[in-house]
């Protein structure tokens, strides 16, 4: 296997890898692909450390030899935290890391992520923040943020959240301070430019999405009701599903609701009774409210 830098040549093949790596893996479909597809040109985008992993060819070339295959890719990407005394501290973020899922459980994610954050030394990048399977990252030194004092901007302050994890690559650079981290708006092109997205993605071969077990929570991006099956969610103006909306809130590619963003916050909270069956301290209405305040502008319909 060889690293290198990625090249123009390689944009299509490795969102094309990157698309493959993660359909269906966190949520019905994916859109890691278009992100990478966006972000080349984003000023936080760091194209030195913007690495593929291939596979060299063997033989020959003769006799249905195969050309070299990128099975892997990493990039990095620019960040900040907002220190509590509101403070923008430098720090640095990483993803989508993909493996073609031929080559996965083989040890090659690991080997090209440590050859990255090498790199990333190398540079003088001094902290790291991600959100990851901590089973995973743990090989590569990162543990939970929330050691570090480093809270993750959609959970509350001092939860202790399993899939944010930090890793110190130069000793002292955080230095014991405190702040919250949100990603980079870039990851979050595909929610913000939908039509965008459908555009670019049709561009690729049909595939279908699913749920399936293992995936990150799904949740109505207008309500936030948690999204489980197929049934849950709603239909396009074609009648196709709508993996993005619930049934209550979306139907037949429109909305069914006219309202603002606290109106439907309203609306939802009169269902506190049943959001406290599956809460491990029941809240009040107006804590439910509160806490909707932080949840809402992060879906898609209210996001600005």
């Amino acid at each position: 296997m060889n690293i290198r830098l990625e090249e123009t040549k390689d944009y299509r093949e490795v969102e094309n890898l990157t698309r493959e790596a993660f359909w269906n893996v966190y949520r019905p479909g994916c859109t890691e692909h278009y992100v990478l597809n966006q972000y080349r040109t984003n000023p936080d985008f760091i194209p030195e450390l913007d690495f593929v992993m291939e596979r060299l060819r063997v033989g020959d070339g003769t006799s249905g030899m195969e050309d070299n295959k990128i099975i892997g890719h990493v990039m990095f990407s620019k960040a900040e935290i907002i220190l509590d005394d509101g403070t923008h501290f430098p720090s640095w973020t990483f993803g989508p890391i993909s493996i073609h899922p031929d080559y996965k459980r083989k040890g090659y994610g690991l080997k090209l992520l440590k050859y990255a954050i090498d790199k990333a030394k190398e540079m003088g990048i001094g902290l790291l923040q991600m959100e990851g399977n901590i089973v995973f990252y743990k090989h590569a030194g990162f543990d939970l943020a929330s050691k570090m004092k480093i809270h993750y901007h959609a959970e509350p302050r001092e939860a202790e959240v399993p899939y944010f994890l930090a890793q110190e690559l130069i000793p002292g650079y955080w230095d014991h301070r405190e702040g919250t981290y949100c990603p980079p708006k870039g990851y979050f092109v595909a929610d913000e430019h939908p039509e965008a997205f459908e555009a670019y993605e049709a561009t690729f071969p049909q595939k279908k999405k699913a749920f399936q077990e293992g995936q990150l929570p799904q949740f109505c991006q207008s309500c936030g009701m948690p999204l489980t099956k197929k049934e849950d969610c709603g239909t396009n103006a074609d009648g196709s599903t709508n993996f993005d909306y619930c049934q209550y809130c979306y139907k037949d590619g429109k909305f069914l609701q006219d309202c603002t963003m606290d109106e439907m916050i309203e609306h939802c909270s009169q269902f506190i009774d049943e959001v406290n069956k599956n809460m491990p301290k029941p809240m009040t209405k107006e804590e439910y409210k509160q806490m909707m305040q932080g949840f809402f502008p992060m879906l898609k319909r209210w996001r600005r």
